[in-house]
């Protein structure tokens, strides 16, 4: 049996345990029910259970027009992972089995899930087989693996731009060390034959799959174009979408105006980020 590290909630927001035994903490939706919805891309508003996986082998921190900085807005997933705990995969099925209620879908996110690509590979086989939920797989782009990628519905890739790389600068305002993931990532956050690997899995499977990137700063959307729409064969403009950068209102009500001027612009899709707006920055929504 396969085994994953979760983090945090692990799966999220529940209301039973893996017998299917009543809970007593109530969900951090603040609602007496399991599920949340997406927050995000083309999928927004659909009632959903969310499966977070520990680790990340980025360490995004980003600079906003006025020269503020933003972190990554899961850091305890991917910079500190320290409350986690390893499952075995059937006890993870168990879970949703038993949370999953009248909703449909399933989104398996991190950190980054393909860090543990095998156990996440029989999870999504589980899954399908014994529950036939929709799968999204939300993935920074870097990494790529068939058997995984079978199992999966929607490939929800947020590729990162050079605004992500953690400085000398945005390391110290937060406090941290430079470690390898932050050392090397500049080198490994843009893999073009990865997301190349996406776009044609999808299209010979009839998978979706939406590429959603993060925008802080004007000189964006050149790198879009230029580092990665012009660079993917047969990518689809209704496929691209860009996403506010913040982990606040305050941070999204700043980047707002210029990332749906780009839209515009480019004809490239907007995504809200509706749980920020919904929940605020609590964990487990």
């Amino acid at each position: 049996m396969e085994k994953l590290v979760l983090v945090g909630e692990g799966v999220f927001p529940i209301t039973k345990n893996v017998n299917g035994d009543n809970i007593v903490e109530e969900p951090q939706t603040g609602l007496h029910i399991a599920g949340t919805i997406q927050g995000e891309g083309k999928l927004v508003g659909t009632p959903s259970l969310f499966i977070r996986l520990a680790s990340c082998n980025l360490r995004c921190i980003w600079q906003m027009e006025d020269g503020s900085y933003c972190r990554c807005d899961t850091s305890y997933a991917s910079f500190h992972p320290d409350v986690k705990k390893t499952w075995d995969t059937d006890d993870i099925v168990a879970l949703v089995k038993h949370n999953i209620g009248e909703m449909e879908h399933v989104v398996i996110t991190g950190g980054e899930p393909l860090l543990q690509k095998k156990g996440v590979a029989d999870l999504c086989k589980k899954l399908k087989d014994q529950l036939n939920v929709h799968i999204t797989l939300e993935t920074n782009g870097t990494l790529f693996d068939e058997d995984l990628a079978a199992f999966v519905d929607l490939y929800s890739i947020s590729p990162k731009l050079s605004n992500s790389v953690p400085s000398a600068d945005k390391l110290n305002f937060y406090k941290e060390e430079e470690s390898g993931a932050s050392k090397y990532h500049h080198e490994v956050r843009k893999n073009i034959q990865v997301l190349q690997s996406y776009v044609d899995f999808s299209q010979k499977h009839n998978k979706d799959i939406q590429l959603k990137f993060v925008v802080g700063k004007h000189t964006d959307s050149t790198e879009i174009k230029e580092d990665y729409i012009q660079k993917i064969n047969n990518l689809k403009k209704k496929d691209i979408l860009l996403m506010p950068l913040g982990a606040t209102h305050e941070q999204i009500e700043k980047s707002n105006p210029l990332v749906l001027q780009m839209c515009l612009q480019h004809g490239w899709k907007y995504t809200p980020r509706i749980h920020i707006d919904i929940f605020g920055s609590k964990q487990g929504v």
